[in-house]
């Protein structure tokens, strides 16, 4: 084999090592859209105590709400329909006590005082473009901590128990009637 040629096949095993790994890491596009509008100015979603622009908790827990949702809302369309949810707002469940002293800067307390509370409005249109349905929600979950689902080590699972329940509520499916 001659060096040209063993220069072109190892091009085209790379290009095609490629190929396959984009087309491996490439989703369908999902038929959930999650917005969050303003997320600087949301509540919560420090990281810790001295995270108060939100900035840090933004990259950590926006995207586990946004594929959660996805994920879950995904199951509960009909085809051809299309969900979009847009927060206004996030207040996750524990806060920090700096007066505990810097050794908790990095630790949520979960207290019944701090419950979970999620703004978002959403909107739910059939394959034309047509609104089905759509509205604003406020959530509050005052007993969350009694809450047996989700993965115990999951930092978002009291929002994610929220969400899961308001789209098993919102997004029931159709009974066939006979």
């Amino acid at each position: 084999m001659n060096l040209t040629r063993l220069i072109r096949c190892t091009l085209l095993l790379g290009l095609s090592a490629a190929g396959a790994l984009f087309a491996a890491e490439s989703k369908p596009a999902s038929r959930v859209t999650v917005v969050f509008s303003h997320p600087e100015k949301f509540t919560d979603l420090r990281d810790n105590a001295s995270d108060s622009d939100n900035e840090r908790g933004r990259a950590r827990y926006l995207p586990p709400i946004e594929e959660y949702l996805e994920q879950q809302g995904e199951s509960r369309l009909a085809p051809g329909q299309k969900l979009t949810i847009t927060f206004t707002d996030i207040d996750l469940a524990g806060d920090f006590e700096p007066w505990r002293g810097p050794q908790f800067n990095d630790v949520r307390i979960i207290k019944e005082i701090y419950i979970p509370r999620l703004t978002f409005s959403f909107k739910l249109t059939d394959a034309n473009g047509q609104v089905i349905k759509e509205g604003e929600r406020k959530l509050q979950d005052m007993s969350f901590q009694m809450r047996i689902d989700g993965i115990r080590d999951d930092p978002l699972r009291y929002e994610k128990g929220m969400l899961g329940d308001w789209l098993r509520d919102e997004f029931r499916p159709a009974v066939a009637k006979n």
